[in-house]
């Protein structure tokens, strides 16, 4: 059975939570409690010598990095339905996976982190990191109802959380009214799974 190292608040976990129910597979959660730090430990530096969750075990393959999850449970159990094969519709998904772990990141998920979990951070600059990417996905969803293609693929999960979250981060999403679309596709698809905050 499929095993994930997991953070029930983090933003990066729950995208692989999402994952694995959409794609209907049994799994096993294993929390992690970073507060006593068990990501310090050398079983879990083993796993992950970052000392970050989540991390995926199956069988013999242990995957740390939720974009790298996300790549590996769609080519391993999701065909081309969530990660398209072909150079170019893969090398766009592959875009968002990396503005996922980039631009949204350092952005609405930075601002989240200051005020649920009390990171030090330039505030100011995550806001306005964030109403940038968020116009730029805006614009995006509003000629399509997906990030790329016509269904949704792993770049729909990989940026999902933190854009869902954005309040937790005091990041209004008003004035992107195809992202809030978006969030509401995302809560329809079969299979789906909420958080706490969602």
């Amino acid at each position: 059975m499929l095993k994930l190292y997991d953070l029930n608040l983090s933003g990066n976990c729950y995208k692989v939570r999402l994952m694995l129910s959409l794609l209907g597979l049994e799994h096993e959660l294993v929390a992690v409690n970073l507060s006593a730090g068990e990501h310090k430990s050398s079983a879990f530096l083993t796993l992950n010598p970052l000392g970050q969750v989540p991390i995926l075990i199956d069988g013999d393959v242990v995957i740390r990095d939720s974009q790298a999850i996300l790549v590996y449970l769609a080519r391993r159990y999701g065909g081309e339905n969530w990660l398209p094969l072909e150079a170019a519709p893969m090398a766009k998904v592959g875009q968002w996976l990396s503005t996922a772990a980039n631009e949204i990141q350092h952005s609405v998920a930075a601002a989240r982190l200051h005020f649920i979990f009390n990171a030090k951070i330039d505030l100011e600059l995550a806001r306005s990191r964030a109403f940038k990417i968020l116009q730029v996905m805006d614009e995006q969803l509003r000629k399509q109802d997906w990030l790329e293609g016509n269904r949704p693929t792993i770049a729909d999960i990989a940026c999902f959380p933190y854009i869902a979250l954005a309040a937790d981060g005091k990041i209004a999403l008003e004035d992107y009214p195809h992202v809030i679309a978006w969030i509401s596709r995302i809560k329809q698809l079969p299979g789906y799974v909420g958080m706490p905050g969602l």
